[in-house]
């Protein structure tokens, strides 16, 4: 397993939600949801100035699919997301399947006694650890960088 940080993020239409991993990439946290800006360039420069300095090694875009694997109305919205920050950051970004993220991430919330109008600040944040812990578990359990590059994706 490569020591290092890195950053997972989930694409909302209203939101994005940010987490990041420990140096050992044992513990995935949230950092912070932030609101989607009027452009992907923009939002993707948010995101990173999300980071505070941190430095981190890999970028975990989650490429929301539906359960057959196709493209669902959001892909393409994570995609552009995606292509922003490979522009203007200085570490690889790679698409993790996010298929059920945002159903885990709910019933955790729910199951802390939250409710769906007090989850919603926060749902795409713990969306976000939860494929930044999914990637990890990847990485751990084969050795190799979990998700696809966009260049895969375009394959």
């Amino acid at each position: 397993m490569r020591s290092g940080r890195r950053l997972a993020v989930d694409v909302g239409k209203v939101r994005v939600g940010l987490a990041i991993s420990d140096f050992h990439a044992i513990l995935a946290s949230g950092l912070a949801t932030i609101a989607r800006a009027e452009s992907d360039s923009e939002t993707a420069k948010q995101i990173l100035n999300a980071l505070q300095g941190e430095e981190i090694i890999e970028i975990y875009v989650g490429l929301p699919l539906n359960l057959s694997g196709a493209e669902t109305a959001s892909t393409a919205d994570a995609l552009s997301i995606a292509k922003a920050l490979s522009e203007i950051a200085a570490v690889e970004v790679r698409l993790i399947d996010e298929r059920l993220t945002t159903v885990s991430a709910t019933s955790a919330l729910q199951a802390s006694g939250k409710n769906s109008k007090q989850s919603r600040p926060i749902i795409d944040q713990v969306a976000a650890t939860v494929i930044l812990e999914q990637a990890l578990e990847l990485e751990k359990a084969s050795g190799a960088q979990p998700g696809k590059s966009l260049e895969q994706l375009n394959d």
